[in-house]
């Protein structure tokens, strides 16, 4: 077994396989550029080495500069991770020309298979049902307009050599195409160093199901069932599980033998995914292969019990599978939750910063419940504007897939984090989703259930009343601490009433608190009455209640005359006040908030690409103004409506904060 192995790659993944080489008994060796001096898989690696400056086209997908690192180590493989140069043939060969192992597929397979272009050829040599497409290279925007045109819109244009949603866009018409191109080849060579383009038709409501390889060197191959992928937003996954609540037993044993035969046609080593769309009828088509470790790999570890790591490193050493597919067994359910850092009240825009509080729920691992939570980052970090917006994987498992929603419910409640924007909110929007419970989910789940972006979630009436109750009772404690350290209480000169109403989500709870040294017994004016129970003290970040005997997990933080107030997704502030308090609150006049109509404003730290309109110019609505890149993304931002451009404040190449102002219209 290898004494040492070098990570190729920097964040999640690198500790993700820090943690199974520890285990394995194996001396790990990071790699990082200037913004990782201080991460988290440097500090978890047993040796470090710098390679370069921040933007990963200088350091981590330089190969001379890896390869540098293994010599000074003299690490005897290599884990890439995924991304970077995790499919990058020339990686791969430089390795074997070194001498050094690649824990990965042979260079032949990540030629046929990594390359989006070939391996769909392959596939349609092999009598498997593939989307129909362009397979040949583009030169320009205008032939992406003429080959979408003969395909029929929607097409989707993709970076031959991408993955994780870079260098992907859906064009419904000449426009979109035009400059979806010139987007996606951008974010292609930004992303993976290279900028071929193919265009495919977009298959409009599809399921996106893939099936976990395994293959050895020895001639054996296995799949581990299937993921469920189709939460997606932007082609990048965001939701995904284990196994699809679609699939029958026929149709997965079909997908994973097709999967493992393709697999084996081009001499496929370790791990890898194929992926397929999915139709209503259970039609699948290949899409693609992953010729490396898939994001979503830790729903499959979770139903069947196989750490993948370990097998790609052992694969990579020459040793047979152990596992034949009758060994293999899907038991019970896994979700994982993608956490970005993108703020989902911004059109999902990036956020970038310092985390100045990072807590993520316990990791557990009991007979009805497992919480894993695979991370790169750690309280007072900070998000880089150079890398991939993810920065941890919540995973739960239950026995059945009503418990593994319910767990990653408790489990998004109880992250917490602040300094930056994130997806948090949605994710745990998306669990109590009708659609997403009943299993009801398309490719198109996003945009067809949030088409005017997310805005918060709004609580039912009941869980609303649950939620009052609970925060009265907080309330009624963080006031008599209040009382005591002010002395107020001293011969009962101050006492803490029993009176309270309780503002939240634009409705008023009057309620009567009866407290006894185990809880509160909160009555409701006009409704039941809710008992409540924690351990909670006042000045605690997250309360862990029980309401009549059912978990209740807030996030909290103080404001005046009550709280800020987050769970299940809904962003609340709850203001607790004396029925006078409430009357003399009613009078207040509102806040009026400024006037941006008639200026464009930056959505995220990023940098400016391009600006596409000049002073004096009139533009229309929809009508693109200018490029924003942030996290290895373009974003273009567009008009809302008619107007004519007064003054532009920023240019090409320019670095802005959020909320800067980069145009003004009359």
């Amino acid at each position: 077994m290898f004494k040492k192995i070098l990570i190729a790659n920097r964040g999640e993944i690198a500790c993700r396989v820090i943690k199974t080489a520890r285990k394995m008994g194996i001396k790990t060796v990071a790699i990082y550029s200037d913004a990782d001096a201080n991460a988290l898989h440097v500090k978890m690696a047993d040796e470090a080495v710098h390679i370069g400056p921040a933007p990963a086209n200088q350091s981590y997908i330089v190969i001379d500069k890896v390869m540098d690192a293994i010599q000074k180590t003299g690490a005897e493989a290599v884990h890439p991770g995924y991304g970077f140069l995790s499919e990058n043939s020339k990686f791969a060969e430089a390795l074997e020309a070194a001498g050094v192992a690649f824990i990965g597929p042979p260079v032949g397979a990540i030629e046929a298979m990594g390359d989006k272009i070939t391996s769909k050829k392959i596939a349609q040599e092999a009598d498997v049902s593939t989307v129909p497409g362009y397979m040949g290279l583009i030169e320009d925007a205008d032939e992406a307009v003429k080959i979408s045109g003969e395909i029929g819109y929607p097409v989707m244009i993709k970076a031959s050599a991408g993955g994780g949603g870079k260098g992907m866009r859906i064009a419904w018409s000449d426009d979109e195409a035009r400059e979806g191109f010139q987007s996606s080849k951008n974010e292609a060579a930004s992303s993976f160093g290279d900028d071929r383009i193919f265009i495919e038709k977009f298959v409009t409501q599809p399921r996106h199901i893939e099936i976990q390889v395994l293959c050895d060197a020895h001639g054996n191959g296995i799949y581990l069932g299937e993921r469920e992928c189709s939460i997606q937003r932007r082609n990048q996954k965001v939701i995904e599980e284990a196994p699809s609540p679609f699939l029958d037993v026929k149709t997965r044993k079909a997908m994973g033998e097709q999967a493992v035969a393709l697999a084996q046609a081009v001499g496929y080593t370790s791990a890898g995914t194929v992926e397929f769309i999915v139709d209503g009828d259970k039609n699948f088509y290949f899409l693609e292969m992953n010729t490396r470790l898939q994001v979503e790999h830790p729903v499959t570890e979770l139903i069947t019990g196989v750490d993948l790591v370990e097998q790609m490193i052992r694969v990579a050493n020459g040793e047979k599978l152990q596992l034949k597919q009758g060994d293999v067994k899907l038991n019970g359910w896994a979700m994982e939750s993608r956490l970005y850092a993108e703020d989902p009240y911004r059109g999902f825009l990036p956020s970038i910063g310092r985390l100045t509080r990072y807590r993520p729920p316990a990791e557990v691992s009991k007979k009805s419940v497992v919480v894993r939570n695979d991370t790169g980052v750690f309280e007072g970090g900070e998000i880089s504007m150079y890398y991939d917006p993810m920065i941890a994987k919540l995973c739960t498992w239950g026995p059945d897939r009503e418990s593994a929603i319910e767990n990653m419910r408790v489990a998004l409640d109880s992250f917490e984090v602040e300094g930056i924007g994130h997806n948090l909110p949605f994710c745990s929007a998306v669990m109590d989703h009708p659609k997403f419970v009943s299993g009801d989910i398309t490719t198109a789940f996003i945009e067809e259930e949030y088409p005017d972006g997310f805005e918060g979630v709004t609580l039912e009436r009941e869980t609303l009343e649950r939620i009052a109750s609970a925060v009265a009772a907080m309330h009624r404690l963080a006031e008599i601490r209040r009382a005591r350290i002010s002395g107020t209480m001293d011969n009962h000169r101050r006492k803490v009433g029993k009176d309270w109403i309780v503002a939240l989500q634009g409705e008023e709870f009057r309620v009567k608190i009866k407290a006894d040294k185990e809880g509160a017994t909160v009555k409701h004016k006009k409704g039941p009455k809710h008992r409540v129970t924690s351990d909670w003290t006042p000045g605690d970040s997250l309360a862990e209640l029980k309401v009549d005997g059912d978990p209740l997990v807030l996030k909290v933080d103080k404001i005046t005359q009550g709280f800020r107030i987050r769970s299940r997704g809904a962003d609340l502030k709850v203001h607790v006040r004396t029925p006078r308090q409430t009357e003399l609150a009613r009078l207040m006049p509102q806040k009026i908030a400024p006037d941006t109509s008639k200026l464009l404003l930056c959505p995220m730290p990023g940098l400016i690409v391009k600006v596409d309109v000049e002073v004096g110019q009139e533009v229309q609505e929809g009508q693109a103004l200018c490029t924003v890149e942030a996290m290895k993304m373009e974003n273009i931002l567009r008009a809302e409506r008619k107007g004519v451009v007064s003054n532009i404040n920023a240019s090409a190449g320019d670095n802005l904060a959020v909320d800067e102002v980069i145009m003004e219209f009359e």
